[in-house]
Parts: C-alpha cells; structure tokens; sequence
C-alpha cells in the first residue's frame, strides 16, 4: 500500500491551485466590485449614523427608566423591568396591539390584490393611460400628513354610517367578536386603506411591462386562455414583486400616523408619570417592532421565490467540488505520511552494517 501511495501523482496541491484561479474573479469583476461599494457606500455610512446608532440608543433607553430633571438625564438601570411592565401591566399595548396585528394581516391582502387588479388594468391598451395612472397615484401625493388625518376625522375615507351598521351587524351575527371587530373596522377605513395602493400600483405596473409579450402570444397559440396565462405566466413572474408590495405595505401601514399604536407610545413617551417616560416607550417600540418584523417574516415565508432545478443543480455541483476537493487533500496528506516513513525505513537500513547471515 505504502509503495501504491508513492507512486500516485501529486497533482491535489496544482488542481487545487488551478481551480483557485479559476475561481477567482477577474480585473473587470473586480472593478465593477469596488464601484458597486463606492456607490453603496454612502447608503452604508448613513445606514451606521442614522439607523444602527438611533437603534443601540433606543434599546439602551429601554433597559433604564429615564427621568428629565433640570441637570439633565437621569437613567436608573431596570434590566427587562420596562417590557415585563408593558407585558403584564399595561392594559392599552397588548389589546392595540392584537387588533393591530388583526387589521394588518386582513388589510395587506386587500390592498396587494387591489394593486394587481388596478395595474393589470392599466396595462391593456386603453385611451388615456397616463390620466388614469395620475387619478389612482393622486391620492399618494396628496393623502399624506394632516391631510390624511383631515380627511379621516370629516369620514371621507370611509363608508357612510347606514352602510356600516348594516355590514357590522352582517359580521357581528356570523363571526365571533375577536374577528367581526377588526373586520368591521378594515370595513369603515376600506376608501383610507385603498388610498394606500398608489406605490404598488406602480410597482406591479413595472412588473407587468417588463414581461415580453411573444411569451402571452405562444401561450395562445398552444391553445392557453386568459385565465391560465394569468396563473402560469403574470403570475410567477411577478411574485418577486407580491412580496416586495407586502413587506412595504406591513411597512407603511406600521409606520403610518393613524396607527392607534405610535400615538400610544408618543404619549407614553412625554407622560409625566414616574413609570413611564424615554424608557417605557422604547421599550413598546422594540416590542412593536419584533411584532412588525414577524408580520413581514410570515409574507416572506408565503412569497418567498424558491430556488429553480438549475440553482439547485449549481449548489449539487459545488457541494462535490468541496466534497472532492477534502478527499483529494485526505488522499496528500496520506501520501505524504507513507513517504516519510518509507523514507525513515531507507535512512534505518543504510545505517546497519550487514553480518554476513544473509540479515541486517
């Protein structure tokens, strides 16, 4: 076995050079590197100052219950003492927050499918395109700060009273309370929460001109309907972008001015009360937000895009590249092994003196 080992080529270390070589990127990929970081890197600076510095600050207010006193600041240490408060004590968050997850988890799909619906629309061949994109994007432009709030406390962004009495009692006599209330809410803000569509739409409409339309035309030659060319065809191609519209619904909506939730802590934020204050309202934030980031965790594990069999080939492919790659440098090290002891064996026996006996 020993001599076997010997005599097998030493060409691991040289494959394993070439296939570094060949894996390593080139000048251009290179160069298009360092541009792609010159360009993000302003992104990254203002991502370091202005998101992970507020976030620390903000997590760092929450373990401390903060008083502002005429010499300044004055923090004492509570540990979890704030969040174990707002869990257990505080009878407004958790309700707030279960409607809010509620509404959220209703409106979302409302409002991605209304999106579609209206681009899919704009996409036809119609006279006036871009007047009917203005009057579905207007009320971005224009339903934004006090406006929005103006309009919501006259009711113009939702359904007259007689309308909404009927359909509450509709949901009241077939639901049970925990989801007739959050329904019938989704309900009496539907014209608000459509007003909220503009960016998607615009997102989908992207989306939906980007496919080629030879793709709709082979499908109806092969004898495909509207309908299946929607579900094989607009469909995969755009999820990408369902997902997309989600995440920056959740976002939207989480971060809009008539969530119940952010005029909560803003008054937990400037309260007067000893318990409360800077502390107590980061903490109801940093619980809100792990909240809002499970929302956007359980759209993406809906729409995330799986991998296609080539990708999945590519990944098969590299895996036995490693995997020979080891067995390949096991195989060096034996080699190498076997060699030093046959030649530890030579040096041994060129030192013996022979005795005549046919032995050394």
């Amino acid at each position: 076995m020993s001599e076997m080992a010997m005599e097998s080529p030493k060409l691991s270390r040289k494959e394993l050079k070439k296939i570094k070589k060949r894996i390593k990127p080139g000048r251009l990929a290179k160069r298009e590197a360092i541009a792609g970081l010159l360009f993000v890197s302003p992104w990254i600076a203002g991502a370091l100052i202005f998101l992970m510095y507020p976030l620390a600050t903000s997590f760092w207010y929450a373990l401390h219950n903060i008083r502002i006193t005429p010499l300044g600041k004055r923090f004492t240490f509570l540990g979890i003492g704030n969040f174990t408060q707002i869990i257990t004590g505080d009878v407004e968050f958790l309700p707030q927050l279960i409607s809010y997850v509620t509404s959220t988890i209703l409106s979302v799909p409302i409002i991605v499918v209304f999106a579609l619906i209206i681009a899919m629309m704009l996409n036809q061949n119609i006279k006036g395109k871009g007047v009917f994109r203005l009057i579905f994007f207007l009320p971005v432009i224009i339903v934004s700060g006090p406006i929005l709030g103006m309009l919501s406390e006259q009711g113009a962004g939702s359904i007259t009273a007689i309308d909404m009495q009927a359909i509450t009692t509709a949901i009241s006599n077939v639901l049970p309370s925990q989801l007739a209330e959050p329904i019938s809410e989704l309900f009496s803000n539907m014209i608000t929460i459509l007003w909220y569509s503009g960016v998607q739409i615009l997102i989908f409409l992207s989306g939906l001109q980007k496919i080629d339309r030879s793709v709709y035309e082979a499908a109806k030659i092969d004898g495909g309907s509207g309908w299946e060319c929607f579900w094989k065809i607009t469909l995969p191609t755009i999820k990408p972008l369902i997902l997309l519209n989600c995440v920056y619904t959740v976002v939207f909506i989480s971060n809009n001015d008539q969530n119940p939730i952010i005029e909560l802590i803003k008054s937990s934020m400037f309260s007067g009360t000893k318990e409360k204050g800077y502390g107590y309202a980061s903490a109801m934030a940093w619980l809100y937000s792990l909240v809002v980031l499970i929302i956007v965790g359980l759209f993406a594990v809906l729409f995330m895009a799986k991998k296609d069999v080539y990708a999945k080939q590519v990944a098969k492919a590299k895996k036995a590249m490693k995997k020979e790659r080891r067995l390949e440098k096991k195989i060096e090290r034996r080699s190498a092994r076997n060699a030093k002891k046959i030649e530890r064996a030579r040096h041994k026996r060129s030192y013996k003196t022979y005795d005549g006996s046919g032995d050394y």
